[in-house]
């Protein structure tokens, strides 16, 4: 038997992510694309609640990490698997917060050798990528670029200085990582730097809006959704037909929620199963009336 098989293109989820200069609109961007995207959205905010300041034009949960380590970062990550899309502004304080553990590392462990201490920082950055990659929804991550002033020279031919963004703050070939990868300006325009989608690379965008968000996930979906787990639906199904209380059956209400977000059951069962949990409340519900 073959080890290969036909290739084809399930139904995926973004990873996308923003960098650009202090005042770009890399949250505001982040928040009108991932509401595009559609679904319930999450925010890690590092930023001092910078995301807050918009909860008046966007419908979403936040997470203010208590620190801003690698540990946190994963944690709170994991902790946000029940939403559609995450929203993590920014990515930049966990390269920050994992530079100085570096030095701290090098000075007590490895007698100032940086090189030596990142055997222990490598690691950490790719628990946190993983992290990244391995959540059930989209991901937006934003990052923080170094900013630099240069002269430009306007119609008039006047010289004005001009504010620039350069890499972002972050691991070295972290835009590998992202399927989508945009550049913002203090103009609030996008230059598409990657895009494996092919639609978009290239192209300035002003002002990235709901409407770009929607055309991402219109790219996402367009496939076949995968093959669902045929035997979890059986057992399932028999769950159901055993459960004795309305507990168990609030039980497997979550967990169908659950394997739906991880794929293994398509929607159109999913709600059948519902269905055939709320038929069986009904009827435990009946039984205990006449019994009392």
């Amino acid at each position: 038997m073959s080890v290969f098989q036909k290739a084809t293109k399930s139904q995926a989820k973004l990873r996308a992510a923003i960098f650009g200069p202090s005042g770009a609109g890399k949250t505001f961007s982040s928040l009108r694309i991932a509401t595009g995207l559609g679904g319930r959205i999450a925010v890690i905010d590092t930023e001092r609640g910078s995301a807050a300041k918009y909860a008046d034009l966007f419908d979403f949960d936040v997470a203010e990490p208590a620190d801003k380590t690698i540990d946190s970062y994963v944690e709170t990550i994991k902790a946000a698997g029940e939403y559609d899309v995450l929203v993590i502004d920014s990515l930049s304080h966990a390269w920050a917060e994992l530079l100085a553990e570096i030095d701290r590392l090098a000075n007590a462990k490895f007698r100032g050798n940086t090189w030596s201490a990142w055997s222990e920082g490598t690691p950490k950055q790719r628990r946190l990528v993983d992290a990244i990659l391995d959540f059930p929804g989209h991901v937006i991550a934003t990052m923080r670029s170094k900013t630099e002033w240069q002269t430009s020279s306007d119609s008039s031919g006047k010289s004005r200085p001009v504010r620039v963004g350069l890499a972002p703050e972050q691991g070295k070939g972290i835009e590998y990582e992202f399927d989508v990868l945009f550049e913002i300006s203090p103009e609030h325009i996008v230059h598409v730097i990657k895009d494996r989608s092919g639609r978009f690379q290239d192209r300035t965008i002003d002002k990235p809006d709901e409407e770009f968000g929607k055309a991402l996930a219109a790219w996402l979906s367009d496939a076949p959704p995968p093959a669902e787990d045929a035997e979890l639906v059986e057992k399932a199904k028999a769950a159901v037909i055993e459960a004795d209380s309305v507990e168990r059956l609030d039980q497997l209400r979550r967990l169908v929620s659950e394997r739906v977000r991880e794929g293994k059951f398509h929607q159109a069962t999913a709600d059948q199963l519902v269905k055939d949990i709320l038929a069986k409340v009904e009827e435990i519900g009946t039984e205990v009336g006449a019994v009392s």
